[in-house]
């Protein structure tokens, strides 16, 4: 079977924005912002272009306990910033990003409406253990749109995990974070195309338009 791969359809089509939280953005120091501020512009533009065609759009957010129970606790040689654990011993702590707390809300530049779907998550992937495929098959969605951050952590497990279940994927590659870091240019250069369609905000808007 072949598929034209700039085409899509709309009604089969999701939004799905990983953890673009207040945490990571507004909470950030300034040069990060500033780095995040084209990232979060592209994907508001095309939540609003989604939303206009009546696309779907879900959010995977990180919703972790204060007490840090049922945090992922496996023993790694460095902390997310690639810095060896003090004495070799290995503390992620408590996330930043807990349940009620404003670090874990969505920021407002994406502020989520009722008939959206809001998938709480505890791992890098928005599928583990959630609820996001039934949500999604329910809706007879087949195709996604991936938007967020960080490329190498939640896009790319999540990215997975939609290909092992044969969901279409659209990268949505300006409106993902980061794109100064070598693992976004890996990523989107020679990972991503062999499993998704990796497309600029304009193109998607493009051939969501093109319906």
């Amino acid at each position: 079977m072949s598929t034209a791969v700039n085409k899509l359809e709309v009604g089969r089509t999701a939004l799905l924005f990983f953890d673009m939280l207040n945490v990571y953005y507004h909470g950030a120091p300034v040069e990060k912002k500033e780095r995040m501020r084209p990232v979060v512009d592209s994907a508001a533009h095309l939540l609003e272009v989604a939303r206009a065609a009546s696309l779907h759009v879900a959010y995977a957010h990180a919703n972790h306990r204060p007490d840090g129970m049922i945090r992922s606790m496996v023993v790694t040689d460095t902390d997310m910033q690639l810095r060896p654990w003090p004495d070799g011993l290995c503390n992620p702590g408590v996330h930043a990003a807990t349940e009620g707390s404003w670090e874990a809300q969505i920021i407002a530049e994406l502020k989520p409406e009722p008939q959206d779907t809001i998938i709480p998550k505890y791992r890098w992937s928005a599928f583990h253990q959630t609820a996001l495929d039934l949500a999604l098959r329910a809706r007879g969605v087949d195709t996604l749109i991936l938007s967020g951050g960080a490329v190498e952590v939640g896009i790319a497990s999540t990215a997975y995990a939609a290909r092992d279940l044969d969901y279409n994927l659209i990268i949505a590659r300006d409106a993902c974070s980061d794109s100064a870091s070598e693992p976004f240019r890996v990523f989107m250069e020679r990972i991503f195309p062999k499993m998704a369609r990796v497309r600029a905000t304009d193109e998607i808007i493009a051939m969501i338009r093109a319906r």
